[in-house]
């Protein structure tokens, strides 16, 4: 999947929350949106809204509250989606396939490549109606504590929309540029170490090249980059001086 299909992925995925009566949640539900790269919210006949309480607890993704999409009827909520799924935390006695969202979501990112899909969310109390559901293609359900299973509505978001980034291919971290220290730098390193540690004593109570061996080895492990090797020549130039200091006033 190239960059542009997973950009259309995300941008045909319609987060759908019905009846949502509190709207800190509102606002959370869009925090969790914009930080797992969605935008488009939809909102079915929400009881406060709009509300101060959803742009605060939005924080920086108060655009995504702002652009909600108020509807005042499923229908209108589903309209030209090809695929809704509902999110529920309560296996019902209707016959209807139920999926992991790590399952589930690779399926929907399939489908949002072409066409417009709906993940859906009931109500903070009560979750989907069973009219809702009947509505879905599948369901959804969190795997969690069979003793106590219900999750915030924005945290079941923030679960959904993370899964749906992974299944996007969005799953890699920038890592910082590295720069190796090359061999001919460490072995300088190397040999300033071993000089170090003969000047100030260090080699009276231990063999010299059987300790450089296992010194060699921890430093081989960690990898060093340039400045890092150099922050330590730093140091053994400074315990050199220091060594150097203390001998003088001691002669005087």
């Amino acid at each position: 999947m190239n960059k542009q299909d997973v950009t259309q992925s995300l941008a045909n995925v319609r987060i759908v929350l019905s009846h949502t009566s509190h709207p800190g949640n509102i606002g959370a539900a869009a925090r969790a949106m914009k930080t797992m790269g969605l935008e488009h919210l939809y909102l079915i006949n929400p009881e406060r809204f709009p509300d101060k309480q959803a742009d605060i607890m939005a924080v920086s993704a108060v655009d995504v509250v702002q652009n909600a999409v108020v509807c005042k009827s499923l229908d209108e909520a589903l309209q030209g989606a090809v695929l809704v799924v509902g999110v529920s935390a309560r296996v019902r006695d209707i016959s209807q396939e139920i999926l992991t969202p790590r399952v589930a979501m690779p399926q929907i990112v399939q489908q949002a490549m072409q066409q417009p899909v709906v993940l859906l969310f009931g109500t903070e109390m009560c979750g989907l109606s069973n009219d809702e559901l009947a509505r879905c293609q599948f369901m959804v359900t969190i795997p969690a504590n069979p003793e106590y299973s219900s999750l915030n509505l924005a945290s079941a978001v923030q679960l959904l929309c993370y899964e749906l980034r992974l299944a996007a291919g969005l799953d890699t971290i920038p890592a910082p540029e590295l720069v190796p220290a090359p061999a001919e730098q460490l072995e300088r390193y190397f040999v300033h170490l071993e000089q170090t540690l003969d000047q100030i004593g260090f080699f009276r109570t231990q063999h010299s090249t059987k300790l450089m061996y296992k010194l060699r080895r921890l430093y081989m492990r960690a990898r060093l980059e340039q400045e890092e090797v150099n922050i330590l020549r730093g140091i053994l130039t400074t315990t050199t001086d220091f060594r150097i200091r203390q001998n003088n006033k001691t002669n005087q």
